[in-house]
């Protein structure tokens, strides 16, 4: 499915089962792409749930550009992604999850509140540059205002958020930033947290 937003065309990779309970959207890390072993284990986890799931390749990257550039022209545009979503067919009125990995897990915090998303899924979220702890992104993760699941490689040199307040926070040992090797456990994680909100939300 392509979508145009003022920052140009994203893409955005569609499963559409019948009946969704809710709709998972995804996306990628800043020079990444929509295939990642965590992105694809959310997915599943996703699926599993019952969620209608679109994982997004965000313009700048359909254009072949490795950086995200503007954070207040990405977010914009990625709200006009959810919007064009929510209006699909199949898709109005369902409950919004919103996430993705390194980047896109800060976009999806940063935007969360304006977007109306009932949680969060921050895969790899990058807590600060390497070797730069005082340059803290904290407060993104605390801005999101709703539940938010936190999966980081326990040795994350972008480092490993705190948990408490709405956010779950899972390191997983022999993880790096690259959450590639165990997406298994990625799967089951996300599937019980998932299986755990909509139990409280009556879904």
């Amino acid at each position: 499915m392509r979508i145009r937003t003022t920052a140009g065309a994203a893409q955005a990779v569609l499963d559409e089962p019948a009946d969704a309970r809710f709709l998972l959207v995804l996306t990628h890390g800043a020079g990444g792409g929509v295939d990642g072993a965590d992105l694809l284990a959310a997915r599943q986890a996703g699926l599993d749930q019952g969620a209608a799931v679109a994982r997004v390749l965000q313009p700048y990257r359909v254009r072949g550009a490795r950086a995200p550039g503007s954070v207040v022209r990405q977010d914009a545009a990625w709200l006009e992604i959810i919007a064009a979503l929510r209006r699909r067919r199949g898709f109005r009125g369902l409950p919004l999850v919103q996430g993705g990995r390194s980047n896109g897990a800060r976009v999806a915090c940063r935007t969360a509140q304006a977007a109306g998303a009932r949680a969060v899924i921050a895969l790899a979220f990058p807590l600060h540059p390497p070797g730069h702890p005082e340059r803290s992104r904290a407060a993104e993760l605390a801005g999101a205002g709703t539940d938010v699941l936190v999966i980081n490689g326990e040795s994350d040199p972008f480092g490993v958020p705190r948990g408490g307040g709405t956010a779950t926070v899972i390191a997983l040992p022999g993880e790096t930033h690259a959450l590639s090797r165990r997406p298994g456990e990625i799967h089951r994680v996300v599937g019980t947290w998932l299986a755990g909100l909509l139990a409280a939300s009556g879904s």
